[in-house]
């Protein structure tokens, strides 16, 4: 009640000064219905840990004061151990076997809005060529891995589920999406929507509730959520229970990383790591996190984690290089976090046993007077994902796999005028010209004697990105390379204004093409040769943009009417829907 949230341990009687009855009751009930979904105490135990933290602020304390830093354990998976290589070879047939024991996790709390589109994140088309959005592409994958798993275990039953974690702004969006796509070739029941919540805003270092027009304000908590939401679901508890043994936890417009998974799984299985990080060579100093080890030389301990860019060169200064230098491959040492990351669920759940799903938070204020005792705006506690070895014992393994960025990591997160300015542009665009790229890698790779002609820059409302053969490998073509390699055979040749689409049990034995061909199903490609106008991309008037669907508004660009050759057998091995090559551009929403 009123009399409680006013007194310790809460401290909250200024929300109440002045209201009417009816307005005291609204807030308190407002405060009750926060505590009630705050995981980790609820608003008694955010309000004391956001007090601790705010008074750490307030002094300047360092939170890496007495650590170490030093280059930590992992696999390279770039390079010399590469795909194409017999270490890589060796790591994705490792992964293969453990895909019947993995579980997923999207999480997908974003709003397009700042990108220009209307809708959620994985609503926006990944690429033109087949209209796939970036949630159907993630489907897909679970499908193809699913369809592996069951062929493998003699389990026509098995399913591999997928938890989403959603925002305020998203939850009902999402729901949308799955039932308007009836899920996407996924069951209902493999599916797990989880609803992230907003925290209180706080307008001191006493942590008291900020208050407007007679409401508290709240704020996001930060993508760290997603181990509370799966805890308070029960999730890794229900997998492990079910014999699971891995969850991927991923990310909403980044569909690289299932193309290097089974690799990723196999490091983990061989590692027995308990969580493993996917990771990007990184340049000295480069805006990206990097992951290190975190020696406790007093406790004689070690911790490996992410540490910002900016907190990670002032840290390194003391070490014998004098900061964040190249090693002999040119990269840092300190592998480029990306967010994407594969858990061991048994170490998983007795982590967030330990805390009730909580991850360390943080707290950044915006002081608004040189004694830090007040704020320019009511801020609130932030966690985040990549915290979750701060809640590891010192049995529990953490490491990482760190793949060249082409087969796992890409993303749409910048409007046209922004994306203008950086390099990488990290649009739609790009995005879509990495998706070719990877595709291109693994179908150059897959074959012993594969040529595609090399891409050609294309520019689109002021943003240039490299495309030339559009190659859509569907994962239903190939959950691995080590699976694709048994797919292609003989002299395969695409000339750079070719588009391929290939989807389901297809095989390649003898390949020339320039122009546009889609396979899909039980389909034996020998000695085929494919010569059409094909169906290139070409720009939306400027007077006709507005009238275009959001996903081709955002990109400028559409896939032009033109002459396709469609090879469509049985169903083969193809889970879920099959793949359209389109003329013109129907599927894009």
């Amino acid at each position: 009640g009123v009399e409680e949230l006013s007194k310790a341990p809460y401290n909250q009687g200024h929300l109440f000064e002045g209201a009417t009855p009816e307005q005291r009751e609204a807030l308190a009930q407002q405060l009750r219905d926060v505590d009630a979904k705050l995981p980790g105490g609820g608003l008694k135990g955010y309000l004391e840990r956001a007090r601790g933290l705010l008074r750490d602020a307030q002094v300047g304390t360092n939170p890496f004061a007495g650590l170490k830093p030093v280059v930590p354990e992992g696999q390279r998976l770039f390079g010399d151990s590469g795909p194409g290589t017999a270490t890589y070879a060796e790591f994705e047939r490792l992964g293969m076997a453990e895909l019947s024991k993995c579980a997923f996790c999207l999480v997908a709390g974003g709003l397009g809005e700042r990108l220009g589109y209307p809708g959620i994140k994985i609503g926006i088309t990944s690429e033109v060529t087949t209209g796939c959005t970036f949630f159907d592409t993630y489907a897909r994958f679970i499908l193809a891995f699913q369809g592996y798993a069951r062929r493998t275990t003699g389990d026509a039953s098995l399913e591999l589920p997928l938890a989403i974690m959603t925002s305020g702004d998203t939850n009902e969006k999402t729901l949308e999406l799955l039932e308007g796509g009836n899920y996407f070739g996924l069951s209902r029941s493999q599916v797990t929507v989880m609803k992230q919540e907003l925290v209180p805003a706080l307008m001191d270092v006493e942590a008291r509730i900020a208050a407007k027009d007679g409401r508290i304000e709240t704020k996001p908590h930060g993508h760290g959520d997603v181990h509370a939401l799966l805890h308070q679901h029960s999730l890794p508890e229900k997998w492990a229970g079910e014999g699971r043994e891995w969850l991927l936890l991923f990310q909403d417009t980044n569909p690289l990383p299932f193309r290097s998974l089974c690799a990723v799984l196999g490091v983990s299985a061989k590692n027995k790591f308990a969580m493993n990080s996917v990771a990007v060579p990184r340049l000295p100093k480069e805006a990206i996190g990097g992951i290190c080890t975190l020696q406790d030389l007093a406790k004689g301990s070690g911790l490996t984690i992410n540490v910002e860019y900016n907190q990670l060169e002032p840290l390194l200064k003391d070490t014998p290089t004098g900061g964040d230098v190249a090693d002999d491959s040119g990269f840092s040492p300190y592998p480029g976090n990306i967010n994407v990351l594969v858990f061991g669920l048994s170490s998983m759940v007795r982590c967030l046993a330990s805390t009730g799903g909580i991850v360390p938070e943080f707290v950044n204020p915006k002081w608004a007077d040189d004694a830090k005792t007040k704020f320019k705006s009511p801020t609130r506690l932030e966690c985040m994902m990549q915290e979750f070895p701060r809640l590891c014992g010192p049995d529990d393994k953490v490491g990482f796999s760190q793949l060249d960025r082409i087969m796992c990591f890409t993303c749409v997160k910048n409007n046209l005028a922004d994306a203008a300015k950086k390099n990488p542009p990290d649009c739609a665009l790009s995005a879509e010209a990495d998706i070719y790229a990877c595709n291109a890698k693994l179908l150059q790779l897959a074959g012993e004697d594969v040529q595609i002609e090399p891409p050609g820059d294309v520019t689109f409302l002021g943003i240039t990105a490299k495309i030339g053969a559009r190659i859509v490998l569907q994962p239903s073509f190939g959950i691995s390379l080590e699976e694709m390699k048994q797919r292609v055979k003989g002299k395969v040749q695409i000339s750079k204004r070719s588009v391929l689409v290939l989807d389901g049990d297809v095989t390649i034995d003898g390949l020339v093409l320039d122009g546009a061909l889609n396979a899909a199903g039980s389909v034996a490609l020998k000695d085929r040769v494919v010569n059409n106008e094909g169906c290139p991309l070409e720009s939306i008037p400027d007077a006709e943009l507005p009238t275009v669907p959001p996903s081709l508004q955002i990109r400028g660009y559409r896939q032009a009417v033109g002459k396709v050759e469609s090879v469509v057998g049985a169903a083969g091995l193809a889970e879920g829907p099959v793949s359209q090559l389109t003329s013109g551009v129907p599927c894009c929403t």
